[in-house]
């Protein structure tokens, strides 16, 4: 076992639950990805980049919208595993990736997606999943935080929506296959959740891996 860590985290949950503060927070902690003097730029990805259309709040791994787009999005998911698979020896911190995919496919088109072949190459690198989710009563204070930079306000209008995905993303995961953490962020401590991801990390090891 190599001292070199390489943490590989997957950050799912709806939206308001600090997913992409908290792939900042674990990018650059000390106990996750070790200690820096200085900053540099480290592997933050996310299939929520809107990256196959040509227009803001585009399509892309997630809303991905016809049979040819859904073929676009497996082979970009077969290209991420592949480059995970080259970079073993790395750490990957991921905002968002199929879990979304499958929970928004299932709601807005009726799709079914499996995702097996992926989490199969995924879970020999030590792939892990944190579910972000809060209490529901929560979520109206994390709408007020947001609408002060939102470019997208009208997405927050119905919390429920937000509630019922919170369930869906819970339903999905109890058919992974990779580890899966569910971290409670209703408090909106972003350091503290860092380092309850850290702690879990430790305690799992996913912190390195053999080879």
């Amino acid at each position: 076992m190599s001292g070199k860590l390489v943490p590989k985290v997957i950050l799912e949950g709806t939206r308001l639950t600090h997913k992409t503060d908290l792939a900042f927070a674990l990018n650059e902690h000390p106990r996750v990805v070790g200690p820096r003097k200085y900053r540099y730029h480290s592997p933050l990805i996310s299939a929520e980049w809107c990256a196959f259309t040509n227009f803001p709040w585009g399509r892309g791994l997630i809303n991905f919208d016809g049979p040819g787009e859904e073929a676009l999005a497996l082979e970009t998911y077969a290209t991420w595993a592949r480059l995970f698979e080259l970079q073993r020896f790395y750490s990957w911190i991921v905002d968002r990736f199929h879990v979304s995919t499958q929970v928004w496919q299932r709601r807005e088109r009726r799709r079914e997606l499996d995702f097996r072949w992926l989490e199969e190459r995924l879970r020999p690198l030590g792939f892990r999943i944190v579910l972000c989710a809060r209490t529901p009563d929560s979520f109206a204070a994390a709408r007020e935080e947001r609408l002060t930079v939102s470019g997208n306000p009208r997405q927050y209008d119905d919390l429920s929506v937000f509630v019922r995905e919170q369930d869906d993303f819970r339903e999905a995961l109890r058919r992974s296959s990779l580890p899966v953490l569910e971290l409670d962020v209703s408090d909106g401590d972003v350091a503290r959740a860092a380092d309850r991801v850290a702690d879990w990390l430790e305690r799992t090891g996913g912190l390195y891996l053999d080879g």
